[in-house]
């Protein structure tokens, strides 16, 4: 896997994987699947939303891949009152030197930890939209670039409970992936439990990889070879969102680049220097779900996001997409 100077052995690049992986897993009981694919969109340098109903471990998720890895985090706890300086930082006036000093915000960190992020007004959120896709901030006519890697991983309740706001599709769009957690089986809770009785497993938590390591591991995902035929079964899937007669707004190009970046992590935690079409099968769901906006006549109650009616148009439009049969590795 090692093909630049900043880029990784295979040998260290599972072992350091493998790490990140059981240290979350000593505070996320039973869900691996949402677990591997929060590592997944960190490694690809995309931004996660997890979306489900309250105290199923959304926050605890993201404050435990934040602390499995050395790198600088804050938390923006959003409200209705939350306003955009208070994530981007404000310009104050330094009496002494007779001029202005920008104060860096919560959003200058390695990881930003956004939670419940659809609590807060539409221009509270667009405050983000610069940082998620440019990995900068202006403010005041002065732009300041963000840290590198920069992450935001944010949680939201499901859009019809009291107190949200629906999160704009551009905004959506900048997320590469969203994923549920979901109820626990009883074996999961059970262990929960047991864990927890005395002290949080969280508090327990130090980080197993550092953030030079962190960033030789997205480069040696950034490495990992897509071929042509990949990557063109990737935009027929996209093509077709556009053009499917149950879908009102279709994957943007951001989300196809998004779906082979992601492709290509999910291939090295796999083990693999290279894409296969079951990768842009498995990430397909996550990463072009949110984007999508189903028409009035599949969503029936007039909700713009249904995620089970999404989830269905794209499986069917997978299954109708014919995979590359020449989809091999480099030569």
């Amino acid at each position: 896997m090692k093909t630049s100077d900043s880029a990784m052995t295979a040998d260290d690049f599972y072992r350091h994987s493998s790490e990140i992986l059981r240290s979350i897993q000593t505070v996320i009981d039973g869900k691996r699947d949402a677990v591997q694919m929060a590592l997944t969109v960190l490694l690809a340098e995309g931004h996660l939303l997890i979306e489900d109903v309250p105290g199923v471990g959304k926050t605890m998720l993201a404050r435990a891949l934040a602390k499995s890895v050395d790198c600088t985090v804050n938390r923006i706890q959003f409200t209705p009152d939350l306003l955009p300086s208070d994530i981007t930082g404000v310009s104050i006036y330094n009496q002494a030197e007779h001029e202005f000093e920008f104060k860096p915000g919560p959003i200058f960190a390695n990881i930003v930890i956004g939670d419940e992020i659809n609590r807060a007004s539409p221009k509270t959120q667009s405050a983000l939209l610069e940082s998620m896709e440019e990995g900068q901030v202006t403010v005041d006519g002065v732009t300041s670039v963000l840290a590198s890697p920069f992450t935001v991983i944010a949680t939201q309740n499901p859009v019809e409970m009291e107190g949200t706001y629906p999160l704009p599709e551009a905004q959506r769009d900048r997320f590469m992936a969203r994923i549920s957690m979901g109820y626990p089986d009883d074996a999961a809770e059970l262990a929960m439990l047991r864990r927890r009785e005395k002290a949080s497993p969280l508090d327990e938590l130090q980080p197993v990889v550092s953030t030079v390591q962190l960033i030789g591991m997205i480069e040696s995902v950034r490495n990992v070879f897509v071929s042509w035929a990949v990557e063109q079964y990737a935009v027929s899937i996209a093509q077709a969102t556009r053009s499917d007669r149950d879908l009102r707004l279709g994957a943007s190009p951001r989300a196809t680049l998004q779906l082979v970046r992601a492709a290509k992590a999910r291939a090295a935690l796999d083990g693999r220097e290279f894409v296969l079409p079951d990768d842009i099968d498995a990430l397909a769901v996550p990463v072009l779900g949110h984007r999508l906006i189903p028409t009035n006549r599949i969503s029936g109650n007039g909700n713009p996001f249904v995620s089970g009616a999404v989830s269905d148009i794209i499986y069917r439009i997978v299954a109708s997409t014919p995979e590359p049969l020449d989809a091999v590795g480099p030569a």
